[in-house]
């Protein structure tokens, strides 16, 4: 605590914030903020996790969050909540509790602006201009300026974050922080989700009417069920069931890939030619707790009717019909009690889909250069070759990687993150801080060089507290992910990117150094395995690895992807000799 004699407000929250489990609070320092950090250095069971920049913090606090089930992030007002704004964007539309821990001008300084007009450092001069703009992102935005009212806005706050996992913004004024405040009573429960009895009735009915009745039923897993804690539930609706399934990449390894009839990750082209063709003849296609991107118009657009989505944060469907206030806890378990009754499962599946060999490392693929795919091949055949795919959680970035990874299949639960949703770039090097203190895991992150640039900072917060993670950049110099949609025919022998899409050359040797970090550059196969036999040898010390790629290397995933979207394929373009 704060002192030995006071409990403040400051206590209040961390006091709470540790009955839910979180251990680490991840900060850039302010002065409005100070009150704050102090009753945190000072705090039995909490820690702070210094950052180098805000959105690298709220990178973190968000992986924290995806493993641990909260996070939390403390910033300065206005420079430092404005910057960590884009991180907290990605929690909310991603269903992660982070509370973001900030400090506006003092009682007295409040005082001085009504007299004098003057403008406090880091104030747009509107000084409630930080909570209006976080009301968008989070499901509860309070400034705290009060100590007799601030135990009931945190708490308000943290049930609701609790409840609909979802980010929450806690803003108090300078001094309230360091406050005396009362020590809370009982603990926070998320408040319940009682599905409207009607509703789930008919909702059922008619789900069980149009599973029967498939030819080709199909179980699409969505990143709810990880969030709200029902991967239980849900493999006993699979093992009842009998029905095969698939995860959109945001879900990947929300139950392991080794349970069920899992038929590989469905990222519309992009992932396995037989995952597509499977997934694209399903006449009933049951959705449950997935975020549905324009990865998936194909199916939204073609499989609409035949669909029964089911989550915690929209109406519920099928089809054209609509149905309020039925929860996704509610709706699985029920559907497996009447699954359970019928003679009708668990349903036998003839014609599922055969998924390609694991890759094997062979003499031939260490002698090739590098590629998207001989990478992906060396670096999975590795882990499966060493049996180390439960002893790694896989970060994968906003780039030609992420779509890669939905042909990688066999991973256990919870082993995979991926900012798949928001796409934000950089994601993942700065969540590797955050993913590295909430497991015992092995962070490894694959990055793009684009994202990487961006956040190529957080490598010292990395540094700096000695955790055993590898970076990975993918190193082809453009946008790759960008140049794909903007025009295929770059990647034709001939092609030229846009300027636009254009990166400048790093010496990521250098960089590594300057890190302090491990550095690494492979452009074979070869090297390749050799720096993975180094890395794996590491203990507390970080590793960053160029991965050198030809620019105008197309990721297979990324190809197949714009095919099914654009239509367009390189073998179409007519580049002029």
């Amino acid at each position: 605590m704060s002192s030995i004699n006071s409990f403040t407000v400051a206590d209040y929250l961390l006091t709470r914030l540790h009955q839910l489990g979180l251990r680490k609070v991840f900060q850039v320092p302010g002065d409005y903020v100070a009150n704050f950090m102090d009753a945190l250095e000072q705090f039995d069971g909490v820690e702070a996790v210094g950052d180098l920049t805000e959105l690298g913090a709220g990178y973190a606090a968000d992986g924290y969050a995806r493993l641990t089930g909260i996070g939390a992030v403390s910033v300065q007002f206005g420079v430092g909540t404005f910057s960590v704004l884009n991180a907290i964007a990605g929690s909310y539309v991603e269903r992660n509790p982070v509370v973001v821990i900030t400090a506006s001008p003092s009682t007295g300084n409040r005082k001085t602006i009504k007299e004098t007009g003057v403008l406090f450092h880091h104030s747009t001069g509107d000084l409630l201009a930080d909570s209006k703009v976080f009301a968008n992102v989070t499901v509860a935005a309070e400034v705290l300026s009060d100590p007799s009212d601030a135990w009931q806005q945190i708490d308000k706050a943290l049930t609701l974050a609790i409840t609909f996992r979802r980010p929450i913004y806690l803003e108090a004024w300078q001094d309230v922080w360091g406050l005396a405040c009362e020590k809370p009573e009982g603990e926070l429960k998320a408040l319940p989700l009682i599905s409207e009895e009607g509703a789930l009735k008919a909702i059922l009915a008619d789900t069980l009417k149009l599973l029967n009745s498939a030819r080709q039923p199909l179980v699409l897993l969505g990143v709810e069920i990880n969030r709200f804690g029902l991967q239980d539930a849900v493999l006993d609706l699979l093992k009842t069931s009998g029905l095969p399934y698939s995860t959109t990449s945001l879900a990947k390894t929300v139950i392991s890939e080794n349970e069920g009839f899992f038929i590989g990750t469905y990222a519309d082209g992009a992932s396995f030619p037989a995952t597509v063709d499977y997934v694209e003849k399903a006449d009933a296609v049951l959705a449950l707790g997935v975020i549905f991107t324009d990865d998936y118009l194909t199916m939204l657009s073609t499989q609409f009717d035949q669909m029964i989505v089911v989550n915690n944060d929209e109406t519920s469907r099928l089809g054209q019909a609509y149905y309020h206030q039925v929860f996704l806890a509610d709706f699985i378990l029920q559907l497996t009690d009447e699954i359970k009754k019928s003679s009708l499962y668990p349903r036998q599946n003839s014609v599922l889909p055969l998924l390609p060999p694991q890759p094997q490392i062979t003499p031939a693929l260490l002698q090739q250069d590098l590629s998207y795919q001989n990478f992906f091949d060396l670096f999975y055949g590795y882990l499966l070759q060493h049996q180390l795919q439960d002893k790694i959680t896989l970060i994968l970035g906003e780039s030609s990687s992420l779509y890669m990874s939905a042909r990688l299949y066999g991973l256990p639960q919870d082993s995979f993150i991926a900012d798949a949703a928001w796409g934000s770039l950089g994601h993942e090097t700065g969540c590797v801080t955050g993913i590295a203190y909430a497991s015992d895991k092995r962070a490894m992150a694959i990055a793009g060089d684009g994202g990487f640039m961006m956040m190529c900072q957080c490598l010292s917060t990395i540094s700096r507290h000695q955790l055993n993670s590898v970076v990975f950049v993918i190193s082809n110099k453009v946008y790759a992910i960008e140049q794909s949609f903007v025009d295929i025919c770059a990647f034709a022998k001939g092609g030229h990117f846009a300027p636009f899409d254009l990166l400048p050359t790093w010496d990521y040797h250098s960089l590594a150094k300057a890190f302090a970090v491990e550095g690494y550059r492979v452009q074979s196969g070869e090297e390749l395995l050799q720096a993975l036999e180094q890395i794996m040898t590491l203990k507390d010390k970080p590793a960053l690895v160029e991965v050198v790629i030809p620019s105008q290397d197309l990721a297979p995933a990324m190809a197949g992807l714009v095919k099914s979207i654009t239509g367009h394929t390189v073998e179409q373009c007519a580049i002029p000799t």
